[in-house]
């Protein structure tokens, strides 16, 4: 352990005085669902690995497309390329990034924007849009009464 790692364990512990010393040795056993975490990856920041969301009642058919969300943007900052779109149903706004942007430009970011995006992780582990749509005119109008 060097100096920096020592310093923050200790920080750490001063916050939970039931921190254990990581003990040099054998490494733990690891159970099956830290394996199937562990194969997702380095660079992969999609999430939990298929089991734990089964274990958890989400998943459906294995290698079932998820569903995408649905919203509208707030704001989009064009020259940083970025913003935030909030969430139909409610809840915190979500990041996204024009590059996750499929099959539109993004002069079309505008507030009020209808889309619908999949959930996942950005670079720094937070969720964000992982991929994002405009919705087609016709699902944006009200329904003709």
């Amino acid at each position: 352990m060097n100096a920096r790692q020592k310093r923050l364990f200790e920080d750490a512990l001063k916050k939970n005085p039931n921190l254990k010393m990581p003990v040099e040795g054998p490494p733990p056993e690891l159970t099956e669902d830290d394996l199937a975490f562990l194969k997702q990856g380095v660079g992969d920041k999609s999430g939990r690995p298929q089991s734990a969301r089964d274990a958890a009642g989400e998943g459906g058919e294995e290698g079932a497309a998820p569903q995408p969300h649905r919203g509208a943007i707030m704001t989009y900052f064009e020259e940083k390329g970025f913003g935030f779109l909030r969430p139909e149903n409610g809840g915190k706004d979500i990041f996204f990034h024009v590059s996750r942007l499929q099959q539109a430009q993004p002069t079309d970011l505008v507030p009020g924007t209808k889309v619908l995006y999949e959930l996942g992780m950005d670079r720094n582990g937070k969720i964000a849009a992982s991929a994002m749509w405009l919705m087609p005119p016709e699902e944006t109008a009200p329904p003709a009464a």
